[in-house]
């Protein structure tokens, strides 16, 4: 199976779930998720369509898009990964979308170091749902406090909330878990938040993530293969 292929199939899994929980045609996105992958297999999927690339590493991320800018103006990059307060200037000069903000400081540091002549840079608060120590994110509980505080600041446009949860098998279970990651969203919206996107959703339960209103679906492996 080519990268190309992948990307088909996986568009097909994509409209199927969509179908399947009554969502509307087309609105849930394919991020491709080409960390540690090379630019040579990015290139297999521009040349597919795919137009959005998400990476966890910010010199990885800035290598690959100074690589790809030749004649692939349409490509959005998304950053995925945990941020170190250091990177965000080359975050913020490289990246349409972060995904894995959770914390004031560091949305306060993306606002400022924006290029001037950027678009807004379109953040997710990340939210540890499953209460994982490992894993970074906001608590629910902080949400709200850290919504109003982030939701005023120039040059970036918070869009909504990423979640990573535990891993789980039960599709009834998947389900469950990002119904209230959809949950928390809800709250915050009828609070008055303005927000459009959840992120959430991986090879192995993207079509639960789906179910429960995922805009953005993360997928790597099943596109690329293993990594290196």
């Amino acid at each position: 199976m080519t990268i190309r292929d992948n990307i088909q199939t996986i568009g097909e899994r994509i409209r199927a779930a969509e179908q399947r929980f009554g969502r509307k045609p087309g609105s849930v996105q394919l991020l491709a998720v080409s960390k540690k992958h090379p630019s040579t297999s990015i290139r297999e999927a521009i040349d597919a369509g795919q137009t959005c690339f998400g990476e966890n590493y910010v010199q990885e991320m800035v290598e690959k898009a100074a690589e790809l800018a030749n004649g692939n103006r349409n490509i959005d990059w998304h950053f995925i990964g945990p941020i170190q307060s250091n990177k965000t200037r080359l975050i913020a000069s490289t990246a349409r979308w972060v995904h894995s903000v959770d914390s004031l400081k560091i949305a306060q540091r993306l606002s400022d170091q924006k290029p001037a002549d950027a678009p807004e840079i379109n953040i997710c608060l990340q939210v540890n749902i499953s209460n994982e120590i490992s894993k970074s994110g906001v608590q629910p509980a902080e949400l709200a406090a850290l919504a109003s505080q982030i939701a005023v600041l120039p040059g970036i446009r918070w869009r909504g909330l990423m979640a990573i949860p535990a891993p789980e098998q039960d599709f009834a279970q998947q389900r469950a878990v990002f119904a209230q990651v959809r949950a928390l969203q809800e709250d915050l919206v009828a609070q008055g938040f303005v927000l459009d996107t959840l992120s959430m959703g991986m090879t192995d339960d993207m079509e639960a993530a789906i179910a429960e209103g995922a805009t953005i679906v993360r997928i790597g492996t099943a596109i690329f293969g293993s990594r290196a």
